[in-house]
């Protein structure tokens, strides 16, 4: 699905841009600096893994369809809130809401947990 695509795409830009910004605006900061790197890293790894879902919503159909969206709506809210919350953070120097950060790494294991449902289905479904 083109969404999850444009999704992967988006959200490797800007991990490639936070970290450079990090590496350059925020050298010798300490933890800022160190915050804003979990932050992009944890982008990059997951707009990897839109790149996933977007293979796996074109190649499954019913229920692993569903789940291969379902995982990719957690992707990209657990992004959002996980490293968002960080770059939030370190650039506003506050909380924007308090718990965010933790429950968007809970969508991004969430993610991770569908694929593996997927694969289960995959292993029990009946060869052709």
């Amino acid at each position: 699905m083109p969404i999850w695509l444009f999704l992967a795409g988006l959200n490797g830009l800007t991990a490639v841009a936070a970290s450079a910004y990090s590496w350059h605006d925020l050298a010798g900061e300490g933890l800022p600096q160190k915050m804003f790197e979990i932050a992009s890293a944890n982008q990059m790894f997951h707009g990897l893994a839109l790149l996933a879902v977007a293979w796996l919503t074109s190649r499954e159909t019913g229920v692993g369809r569903r789940l291969a969206h379902t995982a990719g709506a957690c992707f990209t809210l657990g992004i959002l809130l996980f490293s968002g919350t960080l770059y939030w953070l370190v650039l506003m120097d506050s909380l924007l809401v308090r718990g965010a950060a933790p429950f968007g790494g809970f969508l991004l294991m969430g993610g991770w947990g569908l694929f593996m449902v997927i694969a289960i289905i995959n292993a029990l479904r009946p060869s052709e």
